[in-house]
């Protein structure tokens, strides 16, 4: 399961239900691991259904919770989510947090 570090004000908000989107830069890097995600999920052409470990911070015992993706497209975020005004993002928009892993310390 791909883990996406976040910082811990964007992690508090997705995991109470209020920032309902996620934004990666549109690089190789990131359309490549999605793309072989979406294979190793077997979900439809939309992402729907895709399971992504997201985690507050890089270390192992961080905070994380477990979120399903509705559908990835690209465009403009929203600042108040962490985007860039006018910045092109590949927007991951959740559709739940399934469950929510505490760190170990």
């Amino acid at each position: 399961m791909l883990t996406l570090p976040i910082k811990k004000k964007w992690f508090e908000l997705i995991t109470l239900g209020v920032k309902l989107e996620e934004y990666r830069e549109p690089t190789e890097y990131w359309v490549k691991r999605l793309r072989h995600e979406r294979y190793v999920q077997d979900v439809s052409r939309n992402f729907c259904g895709l399971r992504l470990r997201i985690r507050n911070g890089y270390r192992k015992d961080a905070p994380s919770a477990i979120i399903t993706i509705s559908k990835i497209d690209t465009g403009t975020g929203l600042v108040e989510w962490g985007a860039e005004p006018g910045k092109e993002y590949l927007r991951l928009h959740i559709a739940k947090v399934e469950k929510e892993v505490t760190g170990n310390g």
